[in-house]
This record gives C-alpha cells, sequence and structure tokens, in this order.
C-alpha cells in the first residue's frame, strides 16, 4: 500500500465527520476546573472545562485546535464524558493508550466510538494528539478536585 493510501485509510469519511460534528464546545462561565494541554510533537491544543457534582461530570465544555484525529478522540470523548466518574475517564484513557502503543483491544463503553482510530496506531507522531482531550480532560478534573 502507498503513504497516499495510507493516509486516505487513516482520516476515513468517520473520522472526518467526528471531527466535523464536535460536541460541548461552548465554554462553561464558571467551571470547577479547567485544563489546557498541549502536544510539543504537532503544536494541536485542548482546553477543557468542567463542572463535578457528587463524584461525577455534570457538564462539561472543550475548545479543540488539533488534527482531524485529535479533533475525532475529543468528539466522541466528549459525547461519553458527562455523568461518568473521573475513574471510568482514566479507565477510559488507559484503554485508548493500550489500543495506540500496546495493540490493545479497542476501548469499552462509552468510549467504544474510539475505534475509529485503530488505523492510526501505525501513526505513533498522532498518539500524543489523539490522547490530548483525555489528558486536558483528567487535568481539569483534578483542578476541580484541588481547593483553590
Amino acid at each position: 500500500m502507498t503513504a497516499e493510501n495510507d493516509m486516505i485509510k487513516l482520516y476515513s469519511g468517520r473520522i472526518l465527520a467526528l471531527a466535523a460534528d464536535m460536541p460541548r464546545t461552548t465554554r462553561i462561565a464558571s467551571p470547577d476546573g479547567t485544563a489546557k494541554k498541549r502536544s510539543p510533537l504537532c503544536g494541536s491544543t485542548v482546553t477543557v472545562d468542567v463542572v463535578l457534582t457528587d463524584g461525577h461530570v455534570s457538564d462539561y465544555a472543550q475548545d479543540v485546535k488539533a488534527c482531524a484525529l485529535g479533533q475525532a478522540a475529543a468528539s466522541v470523548i466528549g459525547s461519553a464524558v458527562v455523568g461518568l466518574t473521573p475513574a471510568q475517564i482514566e479507565h477510559g484513557r488507559a484503554e485508548l493508550h493500550a489500543m495506540l502503543k500496546e495493540n490493545g483491544p479497542v476501548p469499552a463503553a462509552p468510549f467504544d466510538g474510539l475505534d475509529v482510530l485503530e488505523p492510526a496506531k501505525e501513526y505513533k507522531n498522532r498518539h500524543a494528539s489523539i490522547l490530548l482531550a483525555f489528558d486536558a480532560t483528567l487535568e481539569a478534573i483534578n483542578a476541580a478536585k484541588t481547593p483553590a
């Protein structure tokens, strides 16, 4: 397969559709926690606002400036994260990391939509951007749990 065909496979219609239909893009006026993460390799950035209620994410917002792969990951995460506990989100991040770096299985529900990123396993330079939304989300949750 040629490099051009590999890139076409990588940037599938489903990835592009997820990237184009990003949920929860309106910032939260008074979040409990906010975090901005940047991938030094590609320059992608993700800023996340969270509100926690009774140990669960009750509101979520994201500002994503990333490649289509990072946007697709953020789209899946943004669609699934409300109602989850920090532990469930950490588990989803660990599953995505294992899928990308250790040839692990696709993350379980509610993050099973990340299966679209399986072709990115071969593109190690894209992994940081793909993980960025999870990393920003977990940092925002930690900021929310830490008293000011």
